[in-house]
């Protein structure tokens, strides 16, 4: 079964992971290193166990745009992601395991992640996909 497991942060995270933390520590450059090497071994042993479909961090929030539609159709584009939104996805893991208690195991081992004292943990989820070939709208 597939499943996408999230990794969520604020735009205050990769601020801070650029030096300019605010709302909490600055992060080194041995912290980024140790974050990028724990996130590489989870993909390097999904891809190894065939588990891994798709991967991917996404860019900071700040880049992230917001689109709707005028009543004429055409697109209305504001700065995003989310306008109440705190937390914002920041990757993500398209996995194929065969089953849930599998799907929630690698979803411990990327939120034990390290991270510099202070800096907080967000949950990580982990959410079937709809292999069914979706639901009537």
């Amino acid at each position: 079964m597939k499943y996408l497991v999230m990794v969520l942060a604020k735009q205050s995270d990769y601020d801070a992971m650029q030096g300019k933390g605010q709302d909490g520590p600055a992060w080194t450059q041995s912290e980024l290193t140790a974050m990028f090497e724990h996130m590489g071994a989870i993909n390097n042993d999904l891809a190894e166990a065939g588990e891994l479909v798709d991967a991917n961090g996404l860019a900071e929030p700040a880049q992230a745009k917001l689109v709707t539609a005028s009543q004429d159709g055409r697109p209305v584009v504001t700065d995003g992601p989310y306008g109440e939104s705190k937390e914002v996805l920041a990757g993500y893991w398209v996995i194929d395991v065969e089953n849930i208690d599998r799907a929630t195991e690698i979803a411990a081992r990327a939120y034990s992640c390290p991270q510099p004292e202070g800096v907080p943990y967000y949950p990580v989820i982990v959410h079937p996909l709809d292999e069914g070939g979706g639901t009537e709208m």
